[in-house]
């Protein structure tokens, strides 16, 4: 959308590529979206649609790992649709608040907590969110890149 934007409005752009906030937002944190034994497969999602559309992510229920990008203010529907699916309320989630930068935030919780948590811990966008058994390497993360603290927050798994 933005290339387009941008080549419409007269803008010369050069395209750099480089790693998606889907793959290094986790990645910040000390989340994997794939660890052998755990998660063979990964699926990317936006988390808003233009309009009044809803992202249809029920389908992804049974992909190991759901990243999913700008879903801050869809994130318990999106979460309960996850559920409705079939997916486990107790699955490990985590969002990642302004992943690589001094800014960066990491809230823990399950599937069926998620959208609670980040809503405690005032979480805003940009926000990614995880879900899926590696999440919880959120936990383990110590070295996880935060420019300022390096805090991982953690809301109550399980509750």
């Amino acid at each position: 959308e933005e290339l387009a934007a941008c080549r419409e409005a007269g803008v010369e752009v050069a395209v750099v590529p480089g790693v998606s906030s889907a793959i290094a937002g986790p990645a910040a944190a000390g989340i994997p979206v794939t660890a052998r034994g755990i998660a063979r497969s990964f699926a990317v999602v936006t988390g808003h649609q233009a309009g009044a559309e809803s992202v249809d992510i029920g389908p992804l229920a049974a992909v190991d790992t759901i990243v999913i990008l700008m879903g801050r203010a869809a994130l318990g529907g999106l979460a309960a649709r996850l559920i409705a699916a079939g997916r486990d309320p107790g699955t490990p989630a985590a969002c990642i608040q302004s992943a690589t930068t001094a800014d960066q935030r990491v809230v823990l919780a399950t599937l069926a907590t998620i959208a609670e948590a980040a809503e405690r811990e005032g979480l805003e966008a940009p926000m990614v969110t995880v879900v899926g058994a590696v999440a919880a390497f959120a936990a383990e993360a110590g070295g996880w890149v935060d420019g300022s603290t390096g805090e991982v927050l953690r809301a109550a798994i399980g509750a």
